[in-house]
């Protein structure tokens, strides 16, 4: 790795705080923002300058797509998250129970974490409590994709179901028991964590 200057290292130092609090690496535009750069492009710059020194690797296509070469978590294993702190970003440390390795194609498009299934809401899905849903983190999801959501600060595993209006959605159980939650964007707090990949079914 060739040297970095003074700046190229706080930039370093920027986006592994940032993915460290986070559980995601930072756009272009909050490095610019934390930085003090009146534009995205200089964090650009920046950013490619790294990637030819070898420190970190540039994911066309992505917003968020950056990836420290000097971190290995392949070699630890997908993080399962187990009770998610309300408001707390999910990849966060105190959220992650333990490491567990799975095969790099086990699951398409790759998951990035495996959350402990909580609850019965999704039986009819074939999820059921104590799985390890494997979740591919991502903020973007199709109509019928089952998500990790986080409304206000709560986190649930339903499936998407968008309505006419662009405001309203529906997180729908696969469990005739459970009532679907209908979520009013112009009112509630509601993200996208990630889109369910699979499952792991541990031995009981």
């Amino acid at each position: 790795m060739q040297k970095l200057t003074r700046r190229q290292s706080e930039i370093l130092e920027t986006i592994r705080r940032y993915q460290q609090e986070t559980g995601y690496p930072p756009t272009r535009s909050e490095i610019a923002a934390e930085m003090g750069y009146r534009s995205a492009n200089a964090a650009e710059e920046h950013l490619r300058t790294l990637a030819r020194k070898g420190v970190l690797e540039m994911i066309p296509g992505a917003s968020r797509g950056i990836r420290l070469l000097d971190q290995d978590p392949v070699d630890a294993g997908l993080p399962v998250i187990g009770q998610v702190a309300a408001g707390s970003p999910i990849l966060a440390e105190a959220c992650i129970d333990e490491h567990i390795r799975v095969p790099d194609d086990l699951f398409h498009p790759r998951a990035d974490y495996l959350l402990t299934v909580r609850g019965l809401s999704m039986i009819e899905a074939g999820i059921i409590e104590g799985d390890l849903l494997a979740v591919h983190k991502t903020d973007q999801a199709r109509d019928g994709d089952i998500i990790v959501a986080r409304l206000e600060d709560e986190v649930t595993v339903k499936r998407l179901r968008r309505g006419r209006s662009a405001h309203r959605l529906t997180l729908q159980p696969e469990n005739t028991d459970f009532a679907p939650i209908h979520v009013d964007l112009r009112k509630q707090s509601f993200l996208i964590e990630g889109i369910s990949v699979g499952v792991i079914r541990r031995s009981r």
